[in-house]
């Protein structure tokens, strides 16, 4: 077994073959179970929850777009990005995307354009895992948003564990606890605005205050400002509840979009149909 560091630069690792100890990690990156994904600094961090108010993605949003780590269940033998390339450009084709390949530092990347900007799918084969890194930003910021999405790549941690998951499965994501605890405070907050509390009782009246701040336990080191735990403490949270209209593309921007003005997170997008069609298919 190879023995290698965070800081090398030669990730995905896997996290047995590490000589740095995850608590080491706790403030450069953020720990979701199967994958530890290193912050971005200046970056924000947001969480997506599906219709049954579970964590289903969360991303690094970053000036020139947002990025997205997962981490897939794959079979021994390897070579599980080189089946989903194919299947992954002639689905995202088929929804309308224009698509081109590249060969990057691990090899073949796809690149979707749709309105408003585009995709790019980056994936690495592991031990019995495969991790895909999805990059979305404004056309003009492209390539500096590959290489952005390359470094965090390269820095990202895989945690396989031993359960038996079949392969192409993702792999569960588990959120660290202060961005759990900011993903109830977002749910909390829905069910005062629909008048209801989370076991769906009427609330007796509105919350007068917010909750105290809490101490971040983080190991016993120092929690760094802009750091992974500060970032997760900050963390937006969009929830899956309301289907928008169906022309409306995703904000590619990477920034915040006005919270009185703008529409949800569009499902319009290539990307996001993908993987509504990946969820429709597991549910048969």
């Amino acid at each position: 077994m190879s023995e290698q560091r965070i800081g090398d630069g030669a990730g995905p690792y896997d996290i047995d073959d590490l000589t740095t100890e995850p608590e080491e990690l706790a403030n450069s990156h953020l720990d979701l179970g199967s994958v530890l994904v290193p912050v971005v600094e200046g970056g924000q961090v947001t969480v997506e929850m599906s219709p049954q108010h579970e964590p289903e993605a969360v991303y690094l949003v970053t000036p020139v777009g947002r990025i997205g780590v997962h981490a897939f269940a794959a079979p021994r033998t390897g070579g599980l990005w080189r089946e989903v390339v194919r299947e992954l450009a002639e689905s995202l084709s088929a929804e309308g995307a224009s698509i081109a390949m590249e060969d990057g530092h691990w090899g073949r990347e796809v690149i979707a354009a749709v309105p408003g900007g585009q995709h790019r799918f980056i994936g690495v084969d592991g031990p019995r895992w495969m991790v895909r890194c999805v990059a979305s930003g404004p056309e003009e910021d492209s390539g500096q948003l590959a290489q952005l999405a390359r470094a965090v790549l390269a820095e990202t941690v895989v945690r396989r564990g031993k359960a038996p998951f079949p392969p192409r499965d993702l792999l569960p994501l588990v959120l660290p606890p202060v961005l759990a605890d900011q993903v109830i405070a977002a749910q909390h907050q829905m069910a005062q605005e629909m008048g209801v509390d989370t076991d769906g009782a009427p609330l007796a009246s509105p919350l007068e205050q917010a909750p105290a701040e809490r101490s971040v336990e983080n190991g016993g080191a120092p929690v760094i400002p802009g750091g992974a735990v500060a970032q997760a403490a900050a963390a937006t949270v969009f929830t899956d509840d309301v289907e928008p209209e169906p022309e409306i593309e995703s904000d590619l921007s990477g920034n915040r979009p006005d919270e009185e003005s703008a529409p949800g997170p569009s499902e319009g997008s290539a990307m996001q149909r993908l993987r509504g069609q990946k969820k429709k298919r597991r549910r048969r």
